[in-house]
């Protein structure tokens, strides 16, 4: 505990925790599908297929990598808590393929409440997975807000040739996950106060842990598509590329990797964050579950995943080139539909 500053828990202030805060997908497609698109040829990545980031050209070898994620508390520890947002955050820029040059905070916060020691410790985690991506922290802005929130504005670079989208998939491209899921319940067991350290650690760990390496492996593997798992959980995020690619695909569920202790929370309906609730009912309107599939597994592939791992789509025999297991692969079929076996 900060000197000063009362024992309040961070997570007993949001509604949701994490990614699990987000807007269901199903109500948020349609509203940003919506909106007036711009007519610019520099715009080379926009909403249109919901991809992790915008890509905007400056040059023929420059282009800007834009993104903002930020979300309400989803550990007690206001440390871990900047981390793990700032990591999440800067995850968009490696899911397209760039490198993250600059940030800025953005940040809601009850000062009366809180204490401003405790926000200096979210932002020093911050600060400090910024600076460990070699990008720098140009300032940022706060609000009052009885429900703290935080995360970044991100600028990231690269060179429109080297571009990974969601939206290049190939029929027969193997599925590469590379971190486990299951951080939405482990968080949501943590609000509800039957999460066991160690599996909070763990969870911790995976979602501290930068996309770096994972991006730089699949660009030198040649990687097609790539997406991060985030909020809309891995069926989520994977009907967005499956969407934008054209194509169809199959995750074999036994394949998914978890975060240790998250599949014992799992079998507990108490674990289930209300954002992956959404995920479910939305997955109901595009995947199908073999019988074989049980219940744990299918609240792990629509867990709410925060600052999840690279879901990569990758010519199978350069699968083994990234780190994390094959889940799956992409298929001819209905654009946007998945089997889950």
């Amino acid at each position: 505990m900060i000197a000063g500053v009362t024992a309040i828990k961070l997570t007993s202030l949001s509604h949701g925790a994490g990614c699990a805060c987000k807007v269901p997908a199903a109500l948020l497609a349609p509203i940003v599908q919506a909106l007036p698109r711009a007519e610019d040829p520099n715009l080379l990545v926009g909403a249109e297929t919901s991809d992790d980031a915008g890509v905007y050209r400056l040059r023929e070898d420059l282009a800007l990598v834009q993104t903002a994620d930020f979300f309400t508390p989803i550990v007690d520890d206001p440390y871990d808590f900047g981390r793990i947002a700032a990591t999440n955050a800067l995850s968009d820029v490696y899911a397209m393929g760039g490198r993250p040059v600059s940030a800025l905070n953005l940040v809601a916060w009850s000062v009366e409440q809180l204490g401003a020691e405790m926000l200096a410790e979210v932002l020093r985690g911050g600060h400090d997975v910024i600076s460990e991506a070699g990008a720098v922290l140009l300032g940022g802005h706060t609000i009052d807000d009885p429900e703290p929130k935080y995360g970044l504005a991100v600028t990231g670079v690269i060179d429109p040739a080297e571009l990974i989208t969601n939206a290049m998939g190939r029929p027969g491209d193997a599925l590469v996950l590379t971190k486990p899921l299951g951080a939405g319940a482990v968080t949501t067991s943590l609000k509800k106060g039957f999460a066991s350290d160690a599996a909070l650690a763990a969870a911790v760990e995976v979602m501290t842990e930068r996309n770096a390496d994972g991006a730089q492996a699949a660009r030198a593997a040649g990687a097609h598509a790539m997406t991060d798992v985030t909020g809309f959980g891995l069926l989520g995020h994977l009907h967005e590329l499956t969407l934008a690619s054209g194509l169809a695909a199959v995750v074999e569920a036994a394949a998914v990797p978890a975060i240790d202790g998250a599949l014992e929370l799992l079998a507990d309906e108490r674990a289930v964050a209300g954002g992956s609730r959404n995920n479910r009912r939305y997955a109901e309107e595009f995947a199908r579950f073999a019988d074989v599939v049980d219940e744990v597994s299918r609240r792990l592939v629509t867990d709410a995943m925060t600052s999840g791992g690279l879901l990569v789509a990758v010519d199978p025999a350069r699968a083994e080139e990234l780190p994390g297991p094959v889940i799956g692969r992409l298929t001819d079929g209905e654009p946007g539909t998945i089997e889950v076996v």
